[in-house]
C-alpha cells in the first residue's frame, strides 16, 4: 500500500492471520465415500428408530389412561428428552456425510452445544428423580399416590431442565469467550466442549477445571441419590415375602438401572478425567454412543421389561385394525 511503513504491512497481515473464525469445519469420521454412505444409511435408520421408539413411547403414556401415573411421567419426560437430544446432533451429521461443505456457522456451533450440554445434563437430573421415585413407590407403596403428586413431580422435572440449562449456559459461555484464530477444524461430527478447548487459541486450563468440576459434582449428587433410593428399594424387597412382588421389583428397577448405569458410565469416562487423557477419536466415538445410540436404546431398556407399556402398545395396535 502506497505511503504506509513496511512494518506496518507486516502488522495488517499478522492481523489478518489471527482473525477470528465465523465458521467451524466438521471433520467426522472419515473422508472415504463409501464409508460415508454406509455410516449415512445406519445413523439414518439409528435415528428413525429414536424417533418412532421415543415419541411413539411419549403417545403411549397420552393415550393410555393405565400409564396416567408419576413414574410414566418421568418415563414419557425421558423419552421426550432423547428424541430431543438426538435431534440436536444426527441431522447435521448426516448431511455432512453426504455434503462435500461440511461446515457449520458460528451461532449453529454455539446453539448445538447449548442444546446439547442442556439435553445431556437434564438427562442426569431426570434419571435421579426417576430413582427418587421408584424409591417412594416401592418403599412406601401405600402412601405412593399421595406422596407423588404434581406438585412433587412437576418440580422435579422443572428443576431438571432449570439445571441442565443453567449447567450449558456456564460452559457455552465459558467456552465461546475463548479466542478462535487458528484452525477451525473440529476433529468431531458435532460441536462438543473438548473438541471445541482443543482448537481455541486461548488459555483454556480453567476450562477445563470447569469442565472437570462441573460434570463431576453433577455426577456425584445425581449418581448419591440413585445409590440412596435404591439402598432404601434394596432393604424394601428383603423385607418382601411375596415372590411374585420381588420379581416385580427388579424387573422394573432393573430397566432403570440400566440405563443409568449405561449412560453414567460413558458421562464419566468423556469428561470426568484429566484432559491429558483425551484422545479425540476415541471421545468422538464415545460422544456418539452416548448421544446417539443411548437415546435409541432408552425406548427398548424402559419398554421391553414392562408388561403395563407392551399391554398399551399391543392395545394401540389392535386399534388400527
Amino acid at each position: 500500500m502506497p505511503g504506509v511503513p513496511p512494518v506496518m504491512n507486516l502488522y495488517r497481515i499478522h492481523l489478518t492471520n489471527v482473525t477470528e473464525v465465523n465458521t467451524f469445519i466438521l471433520l467426522g469420521f472419515t473422508d472415504g465415500f463409501e464409508l460415508q454412505f454406509i455410516l449415512f444409511v445406519l445413523f439414518l435408520a439409528v435415528y428413525l428408530f429414536t424417533l418412532v421408539g421415543n415419541l411413539g413411547l411419549v403417545l403411549l403414556v397420552i393415550i393410555d389412561s393405565r400409564l396416567h401415573n408419576p413414574m410414566y411421567y418421568f418415563l414419557s419426560v425421558l423419552s421426550f428428552l432423547d428424541a430431543c437430544y438426538s435431534s440436536v446432533v444426527t441431522p447435521k451429521m448426516l448431511v455432512n456425510f453426504l455434503a462435500k461443505n461440511k461446515s457449520i456457522s458460528y451461532p449453529g456451533c454455539v446453539t448445538q452445544m447449548l442444546l446439547l450440554v442442556t439435553f445431556g445434563t437434564t438427562e442426569c437430573f431426570l434419571l435421579a428423580a426417576m430413582a427418587y421415585d421408584r424409591y417412594v413407590a416401592i418403599y412406601n407403596p401405600l402412601l405412593y399416590s399421595v406422596s407423588m403428586t404434581p406438585r412433587v413431580y412437576l418440580p422435579l422435572i422443572t428443576t431438571s431442565y432449570l439445571g441442565g440449562f443453567t449447567h450449558a449456559m456456564i460452559h457455552t459461555v465459558a467456552t465461546f469467550t475463548l479466542s478462535f484464530c487458528g484452525s477451525n477444524e473440529i476433529r468431531h461430527v458435532f460441536c462438543d466442549i473438548p473438541p471445541l478447548l482443543a482448537i481455541a487459541c486461548s488459555d483454556t486450563k480453567m476450562n477445563q477445571l470447569l469442565l472437570f468440576y462441573c460434570v463431576g459434582s453433577i455426577e456425584m449428587f445425581t449418581i448419591l441419590i440413585v445409590l440412596v433410593s435404591y439402598g432404601f428399594i434394596l432393604l424394601a424387597i428383603l423385607k418382601m415375602r411375596s415372590a411374585e412382588g420381588r420379581r416385580k421389583v427388579f424387573s422394573t428397577c432393573g430397566s432403570h438401572l440400566t440405563g443409568v448405569t449405561i449412560y453414567h458410565g460413558t458421562i464419566l469416562f468423556m469428561y470426568v478425567r484429566p484432559s491429558s487423557n483425551y484422545t479425540l477419536e476415541h471421545d468422538m466415538i464415545v460422544s456418539i454412543f452416548y448421544s446417539i445410540v443411548i437415546p435409541m436404546l432408552n425406548p427398548v431398556i424402559y419398554s421391553l421389561r414392562n408388561k403395563d407399556v407392551k399391554k398399551a402398545m399391543k392395545k394401540l395396535l389392535k386399534s388400527f385394525h
